[in-house]
């Protein structure tokens, strides 16, 4: 994984260089920041593939600059914070992160969860020496380019996080058919789903404000009370 770059935004340098230390000796290179303004700077100065961003900074805080980052970005985006509320995690995810590891965390598991998530972040395409297949599934109005991994509404682009994209290659390549909460956590995620409701809701209400006309009323993907979601036919 040498080929990939992580930027570590931390206010606590201690913090900073003990993630940088784990993250070396799995193969990657790190560049470090000390808030979210100085993470935007190191952004336009170098290709970065995943970015590990604190939440409570100085400055510029971790919701506020994940909320700018993903203005351009679709990078993977792994949230740390000392707060182990729900509506922390909610927030985190509501602007666009991708995952979320409460403080104290376990190294090996910060390890596993980056390392997870670059692994994602080449299957989707989004990185481009990623593989490819050259089909289109239509959906309605939806189109779904696995080539170029982009999602069109008549003809629209529609942009979608990483995680976002996961989400709906699988539920309109399997168009009709109902996944659980828990399917849609481990084929996504790739890992054990345990309490993961509030996670998958969250990326589902993202999607559809990008793709319904009137997300209360979805057109497109479906709510199965007390099963799960599809992607209607």
């Amino acid at each position: 994984m040498n080929e990939f770059t992580v930027l570590v935004v931390d206010d606590e340098k201690e913090i900073r260089d003990a993630i940088e230390i784990y993250l070396r000796n799995e193969g990657l290179t790190v560049i470090q920041a000390k808030d979210g303004i100085e993470a935007l700077e190191r952004l336009n100065e170098r290709e970065v593939h995943l970015i590990i961003l604190d939440v409570m900074m100085p400055r510029l805080d971790g919701i506020s600059a994940a909320f700018k980052i993903r203005e351009q970005k679709n990078i993977p985006i792994i949230m740390l914070s000392a707060k182990s509320e729900d509506t922390d995690k909610i927030l985190g995810l509501q602007i666009g992160a991708d995952d979320y590891v409460s403080k104290p965390f376990n190294p090996v598991e910060l390890v596993a969860r980056v390392k997870s998530q670059l692994r994602r972040y080449v299957t989707l395409g989004t990185y481009e020496g990623s593989q490819k297949e050259s089909t289109v599934i239509r959906v309605k109005g939806l189109s779904l380019d696995l080539e170029a991994k982009e999602l069109t509404i008549d003809g629209e682009l529609i942009k979608l996080t990483p995680i976002e994209y996961r989400i709906v290659e699988l539920l309109m390549t399997n168009a009709g058919r109902v996944f659980s909460i828990h399917d849609i956590y481990e084929r996504v995620w790739q890992e054990p789903c345990y309490n993961a409701e509030n996670t998958v809701a969250v990326h589902i209400r993202k999607i559809r404000e990008k793709i319904e006309i009137d997300p209360k009323n979805p057109m497109y993907l479906k709510v199965v009370w007390g099963v799960g979601y599809k992607m209607e036919k």
